[in-house]
């Protein structure tokens, strides 16, 4: 596979795709989450949008343009934002081998940003999802996360063939 320019537009561009893909994924997640935790499934994607609304957005329930849509912009924003940096990341290792090099900069992309969101950003600026999932689904939804950050270099890899028979040295068989 070529190996795109290390340039940050190119970085962006990859953001861009790798940022919805892990919007969509995490939102999935918190939507299943919301529903299995709360029995309301928009409630934790409601949260963000306290960054326009403020506190009484963290504990609405329903869907709405007002809470939802501007919770799932925001969320989706920050995630190209994350994104970003790990195409960045990304640019600067070696193409990755094995799926468990294609997750690693995934999980530490991943890891900065629950550390920053949780640890040194302003309490208004939070996720807010927190204040409505338990620990547990917190990192349900950071690893869904990940998992988005990857899927598009997991799924971009070159799968061998099916059908196609591997060539086989008979001298190689004693």
């Amino acid at each position: 596979m070529r190996r795109l320019e290390k340039t940050w537009s190119s970085a962006i561009l990859g953001g861009l795709v790798s940022g919805t893909v892990a919007s969509v994924v995490s939102t999935v997640a918190l939507l299943i989450l919301g529903k299995a935790e709360l029995d309301k499934s928009a409630a934790p994607v409601n949260g963000p949008s306290q960054w326009i609304w403020g506190k009484p957005a963290l504990y609405q329930d329903c869907f709405s343009l007002r809470y939802t849509l501007i919770g799932y912009a925001i969320h989706h924003a920050a995630s190209v934002f994350w994104a970003i940096w790990y195409e960045k990341l990304r640019q600067q290792i070696p193409p990755a081998e094995s799926t468990a090099a294609v997750l690693a900069p995934a999980v530490a992309t991943t890891a900065a940003a629950y550390v920053v969101d949780f640890h040194f950003t302003p309490k208004r600026l939070t996720p807010g999802f927190e204040h409505r999932l338990s620990q547990p689904s917190l990192l349900i939804v950071y690893g869904a996360f990940a998992l988005g950050l990857a899927a598009t270099v997991l799924f971009s890899r070159k799968l061998p063939r099916r059908g196609m028979p591997q060539a086989i040295c008979i001298a190689d068989k004693r």
